[in-house]
């Protein structure tokens, strides 16, 4: 129950604010360290997204996140302000699934190799992958026993549960294969 309350909280909707809470509560400081939260440009707009460190050097999140000069802000409470255990690092390559479609969101899914790799501390952790074979804002994991289970992908407009996800177990090869050949 209480991994869905934390993504409940950061569920955003296409018009709420960065760090807006939408139906739920504020979670207890640096509790959920591997939760990532993007910038990135399209165009002249500045855009934002979810996501979660996977390992040191990567981040995990919807294929639909991409844009120009992502830079991934790592152990933060509140993006509003500067906290010492924020952690800032730009993306060095963007990775959406060779599959992803955009007119149906379908294999929502991007690795994001960092420039460097984050310092782990308290507040900055890797989640888990599966090993066999919710809610929460676009990029955003769906996690079941400490362990992440899918990416949300989009949702509805009025900030209730999101309609899709995309199952990280169907795959886990590319992000293996991926991961390892950078």
């Amino acid at each position: 129950m209480q991994p869905l309350l934390l993504l409940v909280a950061f569920l955003l909707t296409p018009r709420a604010k960065a760090g807006e809470i939408i139906g739920g509560h504020e979670v207890k400081p640096h509790s959920r360290p591997y939760m990532a939260y993007l910038q990135y440009w399209i165009q002249d707009d500045k855009m934002t997204c979810g996501g979660f460190l996977v390992r040191q050097d990567f981040v995990l999140t919807a294929a639909h996140c991409h844009g120009s000069s992502i830079n991934v802000t790592l152990g933060a409470h509140n993006i509003k302000k500067k906290e010492r255990t924020q952690q800032v690092i730009r993306v060095r390559r963007a990775i959406p699934h060779p599959d992803y479609n955009d007119k149906d969101f379908s294999n929502d899914i991007m690795l994001l190799k960092l420039e460097r790799k984050a310092k782990q501390t308290s507040a900055v952790k890797p989640l888990s992958l599966p090993r066999a074979m919710a809610r929460g804002d676009s990029g955003g994991p769906l996690i079941c026993g400490n362990v992440a289970q899918g990416i949300v992908s989009y949702g509805r407009k009025d900030g209730s549960t999101p309609r899709a996800y995309t199952k990280l177990s169907s795959f886990l090869p590319w992000i293996k294969k991926t991961m390892k050949s950078l």
